[in-house]
């Protein structure tokens, strides 16, 4: 049973711009600082109960104590979830739309398709950069991820080109965590796909759009909800954009692992000739160590105790995600990158959580893990057995206020050829 302790709370009134000068050490920090797994602060002048840990990991996760509904800045939910999508229900309502993801991202016929898409794309995309002096990785593997996951749901890339897609998905992503004009741009960007996929949802269910039923792009037009009635056409396509953003974003962590192999040691000699779980222990070492989403939030929906702290209704509370995987107490030498930790997302439970916790059929839990670490582990598996680069000096650093961040570069890859058999 854990120890009830005083809860610390900063001095000083609001620690918003430490927060945004700091980003993904922000919470962690603070945390070590107060020898402590929470504190109490204010951002964006809001009261908040700052935690990390597998024990904070459950009390967000479980129990539905929690609604997501007010707990991220309006323009973050806007670009990366939006109003009425299956990541702003709760209760009865979530687990039933929860139930379709699950049902269409996590299973192994799932996973050998989008797999398969996502390597024709990678090896056609490798016959070009062969023929251009060097290319940017986080680019080239958006438009890869974007033309894979068009194909498996069935979106069409005819009036929105796979192009235009890409850059208006990775608009998306790039500015979930940003305050400055070029949301605005996204803002724009999504409406207009949004609008695009409005029109497909409505052409599927009229009969003027033809596709095989078991397409997920039929499945979600003609999903109902609990209560037994479509969804509206605008929150269909919202649920449309929550698997094809989310895709494209595996992109970043396909980069981290081009870092990885650059910059760990010999692990690209160890891979190469290895089994799939070789490489998927590397792809979720890359998820524990590369930082991703920093955080989750979450609104008390009722009046409970954690460890002798009483948290009311209405309450703000966030969940460190980088900084308990991060943590020496759950995984020796954190800063450390070894794939020899056996780290699986199947474990489901509370301290390996870069994409959330808990069980993902009864939590906020991403249902997209395992599309994650398959399609990371094949394009790792690409980089090392069927490719040959160059990386030259280039710019790596990823700001730690940049949320989500990534290489300044992009990684830059010159003199791109395949592997000699």
């Amino acid at each position: 049973m854990a120890v009830a302790t005083p809860v610390p709370r900063l001095e000083g009134f609001d620690h918003t711009l430490p927060f945004l000068r700091e980003g993904y050490d922000f919470i962690s920090r603070r945390c070590d600082r107060l020898q402590s797994d929470r504190f109490l602060t204010r951002l964006m002048l809001r009261p908040v109960l700052c935690t990390r840990g597998a024990e904070a990991a459950e009390m967000v996760y479980e129990g539905g104590r929690f609604t997501r509904q007010g707990a991220l800045p309006p323009t973050t939910l806007r670009l990366l979830q939006d109003k009425g999508s299956v990541q702003q229900l709760d209760g009865a309502a979530h687990l039933h739309r929860k139930t379709l993801f699950v049902d269409l991202l996590m299973n192994d016929r799932a996973e050998d398709e989008v797999v398969g898409l996502f390597r024709e794309e990678w090896r056609r995309a490798l016959s070009k950069w062969m023929r251009r002096p060097q290319i940017v990785l986080l680019d080239e593997v958006h438009l890869v991820m974007t033309r894979a996951i068009c194909r498996w749901t069935g979106v069409p890339q005819e009036e929105i080109s796979a192009e235009e897609m890409a850059a208006i998905l990775a608009l998306m992503v790039e500015n979930s965590g940003r305050i400055d004009p070029s949301v605005l741009l996204a803002l724009m960007r999504r409406r207009k796909l949004e609008r695009h996929l409005e029109g497909l949802v409505r052409s599927i269910r009229n009969g003027q759009v033809q596709l095989p039923p078991e397409a997920p792009i039929v499945q979600l037009a003609r999903f109902r909800d609990f209560k037994g009635d479509l969804l509206p056409e605008k929150t269909a396509a919202v649920e449309i954009l929550n698997i094809l953003r989310p895709t494209l974003a595996i992109g970043r962590f396909i980069v981290f692992a081009a870092m990885a192999l650059q910059e760990q040691g010999d692990w690209r000699n160890k891979l190469l000739g290895a089994d799939d779980a070789a490489y998927e222990f590397f792809a979720e070492e890359v998820r524990r160590l590369y930082p991703f989403f920093p955080l989750v939030g979450g609104i008390a929906v009722a009046n409970f105790e954690w460890r002798g702290y009483p948290i009311e209704t209405g309450d703000w509370v966030l969940l460190d995600l980088y900084g308990t995987v991060h943590d020496q107490r759950l995984f020796a030498n954190p800063d450390n990158f070894d794939p020899n930790r056996r780290l699986t997302w199947r474990s489901q439970g509370y301290d390996f959580i870069p994409q959330g916790a808990g069980v993902t059929s009864r939590t906020h839990r991403c249902p997209g893990e395992q599309f994650t670490v398959a399609l990371m582990r094949e394009a790792t598996r690409m980089l090392v057995e069927e490719m040959e680069y160059e990386v030259l000096p280039q710019d790596l650093s990823m700001p730690r206020n940049r949320m989500p961040t990534r290489p300044k570069s992009g990684m830059i890859f010159s003199n791109v050829r395949g592997r000699a058999a």
